[in-house]
């Protein structure tokens, strides 16, 4: 009631803390903490996660971040990402001004210094580190991406003193085996463990980790550490007996290490490998020792034959998901092997294996009836017949890939639409044989399609999409590429999807039936779109009024004025690209960060 607070007076701090917790959208939390001093003071006790990009002076931002939000329990670092600093640098009653004192000076020194100076203030360092650990004694996951200052002192700050870490991402840092050795040393709750492109490391740092954290971690990945060989793996299978998940890609790697870790790590899971030195021999022990596995996927092997597959269709029948990734050595024989034996399987994904063809994917249509995703690619001796077994076979599939398989049209479209209808993901590139006929069987058949995507299908018109917009109700579609399909298929779309949220390639009556029947569109592609000009990105932009993206780049009916009302007119827009000679000074200023600029010689 206006003039009386009945909530502050009734609710206990318990309650609402619940409440915010269960606040999905950043947005809406800061809005509450907006309400009042007491509604900051518990929202900022309920924020369990902070992310922070390359913003500026992340060292002295870590330390304000550490007084305002005390129960922080996971902290997330990517130097990749520019994220600006979200704080004024007024003066604020209750701010640390020591730390705003130095924000400012940060600011004034990136003005007036040298690029190298700038490049190095980006950058968290050791004593930012320090400061997490000092300032987040709760953590239990540390993601550093490409921190590239942060070294082992940092990092023995962090493993002294957050005793409850259990999960650390360590991508693209150089913190060499002194650091590996700190985390072993005090980390004894540590689970998960990214050491993706770590330089530095050798067999030392890894297995002094492992010794001291081993019993219970349950992942691990490694990947470009020229100097962690099969000695580490035998460590790991010494130690880390309840490991669940590993994650390979290496050169240095041999079968002596793969089948250490098969052999003292029963409860594998996941195994994922990419390591050209790896043979059969080292499947065949997974098929032996891995009775748990549940997910395999096998990236750029020139050495493998059926013989693993057929090791692990015996011995790993608790399999679901299933990756072969320019595998040339497979053929049907080592695909049906799977499929006789591990018919729980849920996941398959067949890329670039150019010797397994319609008889290996027959057989999983036959044994694998529970198949609910499927991604076929660069796959020319796939053929109809294979697809249609899949329809007859796989009623529960709801996700279908095809990309450049030339063998496959309209006759497989047509059975996975009339034999799947649970079918909610269809995504078609360059299957030039795929035509109207089968998307129209998909319109009229699969009612649950929310994402369809068909780039490059040249045969796919109008009519495809009238059908589709008559049948289902898409939230996301593509169809870059199309060129047979104009602004009749979309008003069709437009008209029966109102839930659309991302659509490419369309023209100016398009957009106007987009602004009508679209409103919740959120991600626009009009890139190499001729037909669109400012007259329909004026509609767009007015009536969409939750537009987050729009790419417009080679749109030469586009000019500096529709730049500036998409600028001005969406409120929630988030980033444009365009070209750069398209941005008047005055929408550079206006907009900022949010422009993102490709550059074209004229």
């Amino acid at each position: 009631m206006r003039g009386r607070d009945w909530i502050n007076q009734i609710l206990p701090d318990e309650l609402i803390l619940d409440i915010f917790r269960h606040l999905e959208s950043k947005s809406s939390r800061d809005a509450c903490a907006l309400v009042c001093k007491r509604w900051l003071r518990l929202e900022r006790l309920s924020r369990l996660t902070l992310r922070i990009g390359a913003s500026g002076c992340p060292d002295v931002f870590i330390k304000l971040l550490a007084r305002r939000f005390v129960n922080v329990r996971n902290v997330f670092v990517d130097e990749r990402l520019s994220i600006s600093l979200p704080i004024p640098l007024g003066r604020r009653r209750g701010t640390d001004h020591s730390v705003i004192s130095a924000l400012k000076i940060h600011s004034l020194a990136e003005t007036n210094g040298t690029e190298d100076n700038e490049t190095e203030s980006y950058c968290l360092s050791d004593a930012g580190l320090a400061a997490v650990a000092a300032g987040f004694s709760k953590l239990e996951k540390l993601s550093l991406i490409w921190c590239s200052n942060v070294t082992h002192v940092g990092l023995r700050s962090i493993a002294e003193k957050c005793i409850f870490l259990k999960s650390l991402d360590l991508q693209g840092c150089y913190v060499g085996d002194q650091g590996l050795a700190a985390v072993g040393e005090f980390s004894k709750q540590l689970e998960d463990l990214n050491l993706r492109f770590c330089e530095g490391l050798t067999d030392a740092g890894f297995i002094k980790l492992v010794d001291g954290s081993g019993k219970t971690l349950k992942s691990i990945s490694l990947a470009a550490c020229a100097k962690v060989t099969d000695t580490s793996l035998e460590a790991v299978g010494s130690h880390c007996r309840s490991l669940e998940s590993l994650s390979l890609d290496s050169e240095c790697i041999h079968d002596k290490g793969v089948l250490a870790v098969a052999q003292g790590c029963p409860q594998l899971k996941v195994l994922k490998l990419q390591c050209v030195n790896v043979t059969d021999g080292a499947l065949q022990g997974v098929g032996t020792c891995c009775l748990s596995l549940e997910l395999l996927a096998l990236y750029s092997f020139q050495i493998f034959t059926d013989k693993s597959l057929c090791a692990i269709g015996k011995g790993c029948k608790r399999l679901k998901s299933l990756t072969l990734n320019d595998c040339t050595f497979l053929s049907d024989k080592g695909l049906e092997a799977v499929a006789v034996g591990c018919t729980g399987l849920t996941h398959l994904e067949v890329n670039g294996c150019h010797n397994i063809g319609t008889y290996g994917l027959e057989s999983i249509a036959r044994s694998c009836t529970h198949l609910s995703e499927l991604a076929l690619l660069y796959c020319q001796r796939i053929g109809n017949f294979a697809l249609s077994e899949i329809g007859k076979g796989c009623k529960f599939l709801q996700a279908l890939h095809l990309v450049d398989c030339a063998s496959i049209g309209d006759e497989a479209i047509c059975s996975i639409a009339r034999g799947c209808c649970n079918l909610k993901r269809l995504h078609i590139r360059r299957c030039y044989e795929v035509g109207n006929k089968g998307i129209i069987a998909v319109g009229e058949n699969c009612k649950f399609l929310t994402d369809l995507s068909l780039r490059f299908c040249d045969r796919v018109g109008d009519e495809a999409l009238v059908a589709i917009g008559e049948g289902c109700s898409l939230h996301h579609l593509n169809v870059s590429g199309c060129h047979q399909i104009g602004d009749a298929g979309i008003i069709a779309i437009a008209r029966g999807c109102p839930e659309l949220s991302y659509l490419d390639d369309l023209g100016d009556m398009a957009m106007v039936e987009l602004g009508e029947g679209c409103p919740l569109l959120r991600d626009i592609v009009l890139s190499h779109c001729r037909q669109i000009t400012d007259v329909g990105l004026s509609y767009i932009a007015n009536r969409c009024t939750l537009l987050e993206t729009s790419h417009m780049v080679y749109c030469p009916g586009i000019t500096a004025a529709g730049v500036a009302t998409m600028i001005t007119s969406c409120t929630n827009i988030k980033k444009v690209l365009v070209e750069k000679w398209k941005v008047s000074p005055r929408t550079k200023r206006r907009a900022g960060s949010i422009i993102s600029y490709l550059c074209v010689d004229l």
